[in-house]
């Protein structure tokens, strides 16, 4: 079989996701070569997600060099990824789910407790994700929310540096890349309380929608219980018809008999008030619409 090349971003975590799904794929016997490829989410470094052009920032540029068969398949955060695949191309699969939790790493010092975790008046935290931004006003209050950017390495070096107070990540990718974090106060937020982005924690698998060999070998390493959950999660996001730019979070999981728990958050603005729905129910049939009608109703 001839040697599959791999698109995806340079940063350490996608280079980690990248060389994870390649080593899967290696054991079952197939060729697999990485090229980088820079995204438009790459480039621009000095603007906060919300005030970004469009949709799949991270994700555009490679499909670009999909479609044109430059690689043969790709491998993305799947909560980078736009829910509308572009003509052309497909979803081959997804990963199993990592821990989906987000994480506060905070200096010690504007700690007033632990449990409950409180802050510090005018404590500044630094994320540009805004969901991550309601989220934290809804938890919160008298603190101070900057954008950042950068990848993870970077981003805790501002830390670091002090730039911030407090900083706000996946869980998913700290675990990945096993960075030191001794020297913060690390918290752990439940999904049900602080709820991920849709799909966070997966990996998903992209591809030509005509290469039956690719999907073939991506079916392969496919998660079929990630998917009915993720299922879920995105067609939330695409009835709210949002991105990174939309303040939403969906997080749906199956207990020991196969019922679905979803917990969902949505806000119209980032300073507009967070409505939070909990749903559970023995099919995921309609499942999505339901949560989407009761997020978007008026109290």
């Amino acid at each position: 079989m001839d040697k599959k090349i791999l698109g995806t971003r340079g940063s350490k975590l996608a280079l980690w996701q990248a060389n994870h799904v390649s080593d899967r794929l290696r054991k079952a016997g197939i060729d697999v070569e990485i090229q980088v490829i820079k995204t438009q989410g790459d480039k621009v470094q000095h603007l906060g997600f919300d005030k970004l052009e469009g949709k799949g920032f991270f994700t555009k540029e490679i499909e670009d060099a999909l479609l044109a068969g430059q690689v043969d398949f790709a491998v993305h955060s799947m909560k980078d990824m736009p829910t509308v695949q572009p003509e052309g191309l497909v979803l081959g699969g997804v990963s199993e789910r990592a821990d989906a939790r987000d994480t506060l790493l905070i200096h010690a010092d504007q700690l007033v407790s632990q449990t409950p975790i409180q802050l510090k008046p005018g404590t500044v935290i630094g994320t540009s994700s805004v969901r991550r931004k309601v989220n934290l006003n809804h938890l919160f209050q008298d603190i101070e929310i900057k954008d950042i950017r950068g990848n993870v390495p970077t981003r805790i070096q501002k830390l670091r540096d002090r730039t911030y107070d407090a900083i706000i990540l996946a869980k998913a990718g700290l675990d990945r890349l096993e960075i030191d974090l001794s020297e913060f106060f690390v918290f752990h937020f439940h999904p049900s309380e602080f709820i991920p982005a849709p799909a966070q924690g997966v990996l998903a698998y992209q591809c030509r929608a005509e290469d039956r060999d690719m999907r073939k070998i991506l079916l392969s390493i496919h998660s079929q219980e990630t998917a009915k959950c993720t299922n879920v999660e995105r067609k939330i996001l695409q009835l709210i018809e949002g991105g990174c730019h939309v303040p939403l979070g969906a997080y749906c999981q199956q207990d020991a008999n196969a019922y679905y728990h979803v917990h969902a958050c949505y806000a119209r603005e980032v300073d507009h008030p967070l409505k939070r729905v909990k749903l559970s129910q023995s099919t995921s049939h309609q499942l999505a619409d339901t949560v989407f009608k009761e997020l978007v109703s008026e109290a």
